[in-house]
């Protein structure tokens, strides 16, 4: 039977993805059309809910990504199909709730069927975790853990990285971790199914690369400068020489202005959304020490270029200033809450109208920590050559505690890879990340 599953395992898996889609298809249709025949047959209607659901569900799988049990874990495969149903779900309704405003049905908007809306909800992420999770299990079921190599140029990161690798749902067993330059090395390498580099300098690790290549040997590899240009390269050919060419001018004019009138009309749009959550938080800032609701920092953004950053205070009066840490005693009660749901940075979106950052972006570093980190990481100074941002990959994909040379990284893997595009799918995937407060309250 295993040897079966594993010779289609594409093909079942496939099957229970597309499960998946058009189950949560299925059930809103089928409970909505219940009560309104106009949903359940033929119409004007149900084309137009269903191209916004299709289309809404095939866009939001290209934000968050799909439900490939190899490279995500069943709780993020969950939570990313769920916030999707959720939105196509509700955009979908309101669809329906305009449409039936007619003489044959409803002369007056109002909330038609709101109930089996809201049943359809739940029925969905019932039937999303049951498939994810089958989804998943068939995944371990045909494929047995890789056995890991881990080589890096410090040992001491060894627990970092283990850690890191180990959250990834047991996909991995680590046999065995050594440094870039053991004799035996390469008798290891034979002796494992994938090798994760972590930090080996860029002559040891081409040479090591070549010869997992040699051996078919899978790689992981933790990126560096060089690694990013090349990513973010295209082929070419000149004659019948292939090259990778990488233009440095990050953006255009005409993409300056639609990113500027973008954050703007964001800005100001979320700013009137989010006014009672604002008035809340800084009625909790007063009532709880009685000192300012704001806090504002010297941060530095595109070219340099100081300026002053507008948060939510969640720090005691008068206390030391420096980055937070978990279990940090300065942090107050109120503070606590804000900094869990990231709530602490909504005043930057005055930063944002003002000019002064964008909402997409690498994130503005305190004065203290730029001239700290420059010294350990020169790069560190490419960060400045966007204007820092409210959100950021680094913010989507990296943790508050993420190494400053990751989230460097990955704020250079944003610059030489941006795009209008980018910015868009990046602010999506941040509601993704209030879903996720763990770790909110730590810094670098």
């Amino acid at each position: 039977m295993k040897r079966i599953c594993e010779k289609f395992q594409n093909s079942i898996l496939f099957f229970i993805r597309s499960w998946i889609y058009l189950g949560g298809f299925l059930i809103f249709f089928g409970l909505l059309g219940i009560e309104n025949r106009q949903v359940r047959v033929l119409s004007r209607t149900s084309i137009m809910m269903a191209a916004f659901y299709i289309f809404l569900m095939l866009s939001l799988t290209f934000v968050y990504g799909g439900a490939n049990s190899r490279f995500r874990l069943d709780k993020a495969i969950f939570q990313t199909l769920s916030l999707s149903l959720l939105i196509t779900d509700t955009v979908a309704y309101g669809v329906f709730l305009v449409m039936s405003v007619n003489d044959a049905n409803n002369r007056e908007f109002r909330f038609v069927s709101f109930p089996y809306f809201i049943l359809s909800i739940a029925l969905q992420m019932i039937w999303t975790f049951l498939l994810v999770k089958l989804s998943g299990a068939f995944w371990n079921y045909v494929t047995p853990p890789e056995r890991t190599l881990l080589v890096m140029s410090e040992l001491d990161d060894s627990e970092k990285v283990r850690k890191a690798i180990n959250s990834f749902g047991g996909r991995y067993k680590i046999w065995r971790e050594t440094s870039f330059d053991a004799s035996d090395i390469h008798e290891m390498i034979r002796d494992s199914d994938a090798v994760f580099f972590y930090e080996v300098p860029a002559g040891a690790r081409e040479e090591l690369i070549n010869y997992c290549y040699k051996h078919l040997i899978n790689i992981y590899l933790n990126p560096d400068l060089a690694d990013v240009v090349r990513m973010t390269s295209r082929q070419m050919m000149f004659s019948d020489l292939p090259f990778l060419s990488k233009e440095f001018g990050i953006m255009t004019f005409e993409q300056r202005i639609v990113k500027r009138s973008s954050d703007i009309l964001l800005s100001c749009l979320a700013l009137i959304v989010l006014s009672p959550v604002l008035i809340v938080s800084a009625l909790a800032i007063k009532l709880d020490d009685r000192g300012p609701v704001f806090f504002k920092q010297r941060r530095a953004t595109i070219h340099g270029r100081v300026f002053e950053i507008y948060k939510f205070r969640t720090m005691r009066v008068n206390v030391e200033n420096h980055s937070a840490e978990k279990g940090d005693t300065r942090i107050t009660k109120a503070g606590k809450i804000l900094r869990k749901y990231r709530i602490d940075e909504l005043p930057q979106l005055i930063n944002i109208i003002k000019g002064d950052m964008s909402i997409v972006g690498p994130r503005p570093e305190m004065l203290e920590n730029v001239t700290e980190y420059e010294k350990k990481l020169p790069e560190f100074k490419y960060r400045l050559r966007m204007k820092a941002g409210l959100t950021g990959l680094a913010q989507v994909l990296g943790r508050y505690n993420t190494s400053s040379r990751d989230k460097l990284i990955l704020d250079l893997m944003y610059i030489e890879n941006f795009s209008l595009s980018m910015d868009l799918k990046i602010i999506f995937q941040t509601l993704l990340v209030l879903m996720n407060a763990e770790d909110s309250t730590e810094g670098f």
